[in-house]
């Protein structure tokens, strides 16, 4: 059985503008994890073992609807949707190849903090628009 590196970023971006009113505010969240089972999946490159790096991306998108951002609740409340989201990725991916390393709590830690410079920059933004309006 060979091992191969699943490189999926913990990573978040930012799909809507807060300050222009351009739809609802969302965050990317992505997961990563290493399987050990054969996949389908594109090979991006080997390993200096010959190990293939396989790259497969599973995200969600995270939206701050109905959330005032402005708010320590509803920022509160936004980091919450994208640690579940993250969780979630990472189950899926722990369900659909069980052998992934590392564990769901690990990558969906990862996962989550990768997507949360977004969400306080949103937060941050928020706060700034309230300010500006005051």
């Amino acid at each position: 059985m060979s091992i191969k590196l699943v490189t999926v970023s913990a990573a978040a971006a930012l799909v809507a503008g807060v300050a222009l009113g351009q739809g609802v505010p969302e965050v990317k969240v992505e997961a990563t994890r290493v399987i050990t089972s054969s996949m389908t999946a594109k090979t991006v490159g080997r390993t200096s073992s010959g190990v293939p790096i396989q790259d497969i991306t599973l995200s969600y998108g995270v939206t701050a609807q109905g959330l005032d951002l402005a708010t320590h609740t509803g920022a509160l409340a936004f980091e919450q949707r994208v640690k579940d989201a993250a969780q979630q990725a990472c189950q899926e991916i722990g369900r659909q190849y069980p052998n992934a390393t590392p564990s769901d709590a690990v990558c969906a830690k990862t996962a989550a903090e990768g997507a949360m410079a977004k969400v306080h920059e949103m937060v941050t933004a928020a706060e700034k628009i309230r300010t500006a309006t005051k």
